[in-house]
């Protein structure tokens, strides 16, 4: 980790890249690859958009390169993606590239000579699996009382771990975190989601070699972002509602005229951006990977990945002030509930 290239931050083209990570987990997640290799993906990507002055056509073509590289580096053999099968997906995200052989080996060489023909890089994923098996132990409680099932409730804590690990990928802010950190802190975040108590445990210290101090801050972003995920999935739920709502009172409408319609106000009560962070976190999300991509879906344009470079792009700056990383550590109240069978 010590050694690892350093982020800078410098991309001319850093408001793009939350949809070229967009388009790199659909891309790898369609070719069934395994999560270190995403991640892999995700970080040579980063270093390499970091390092050099760019196009974006050229970076479309760099996002896939570094997904061909990290599957042959991480995943099994009959896993990594043949040229055609990328191609064709690239096209169905309507990204204007067209890679063949020769110039694929090209940028390969070009990538790895970059690194030094160094891939073996550390990543969150790779500590991830490793952290998970002091995830949640006998002498943990749940809302309060002893863990009366280990075997029920680590595979929903993995789920939970797996979510934030991979929130983790859509800010380069993340990068300024050690892998290690990030790994250990989607833990964190996902027992407290959890309600599992204490947040961090002695067996976690003794595993990770952290401290909870030393992951407050990620953990703290981590929930941040948590929030504003599940708060954006909710708001295009509700958008939809309402649009179904007004056609089918158009259509009333049409037949009654002089019918009055009462539109049901939304239940979803906007949480409170000035609270303690950890306590907004108060209900549970039914299916984190559908509000994640629900969020997701709602800031996509739909010609970003052919090329357009339009100055509306959802960028870090553009981000509310509450999602940008703070020195300090907000107090910890009562996280949200989980039902476990």
């Amino acid at each position: 980790e010590l050694t690892m290239p350093m982020y800078t931050e410098s991309s001319p083209q850093i408001g793009m890249r939350p949809y070229f990570i967009e388009f790199l987990s659909v891309v790898s997640n369609s070719c069934n690859l395994c999560p270190t290799a995403r991640h892999l993906a995700v970080y040579l990507f980063d270093i390499v958009m970091d390092r050099c002055d760019i196009t974006v056509k050229e970076l479309q073509v760099v996002s896939l390169v570094c997904l061909l590289l990290a599957s042959k580096f991480e995943d099994n053999q009959v896993k990594v993606p043949k040229l055609q099968y990328l191609n064709h997906l690239a096209h169905l995200c309507n990204v204007d590239v067209v890679l063949n052989k020769q110039d694929l080996r090209r940028i390969e060489k070009v990538l790895l000579e970059n690194f030094q023909w160094n891939l073996c890089l550390p990543t969150a994923a790779h500590y991830i699996d490793y952290y998970l098996c002091a995830s949640v132990g006998a002498n943990d409680r749940h809302n309060g009382w002893p863990v009366a099932s280990l075997a029920k409730i680590k595979p929903l804590l993995e789920k939970y771990a797996y979510f934030f690990l991979d929130l983790s990928l859509q800010d380069h802010t993340f990068l300024h975190f050690r892998p290690s950190v990030i790994a250990a802190a989607s833990v964190c975040a996902a027992r407290i989601c959890m309600q599992v108590s204490p947040m961090w445990s002695k067996e976690l210290e003794l595993t990770t070699w952290y401290f909870w101090e030393d992951l407050a801050q990620c953990t703290e972003m981590m929930l941040m972002y948590y929030n504003y995920v599940v708060k954006e999935a909710s708001n295009t739920n509700q958008q939809a509602i309402i649009q179904k709502q007004e056609h089918e009172a158009v259509g009333n409408l049409s037949h009654q005229p002089a019918a009055e319609v009462f539109f049901q106000q939304s239940s979803y009560k906007p949480l409170d951006q000035h609270s303690a962070t950890f306590s907004l976190f108060r209900s549970p999300v039914p299916d984190l990977c559908s509000a994640y991509r629900d969020s997701l879906q709602a800031h996509r344009p739909s010609d970003l990945l052919a090329g357009s470079a339009d100055s509306s792009l959802y960028s870090y700056t553009a981000r509310p002030a509450s999602l940008r990383p703070s020195v300090q550590t907000l107090p910890v109240q009562a996280p949200m509930a989980v039902q476990v069978p």
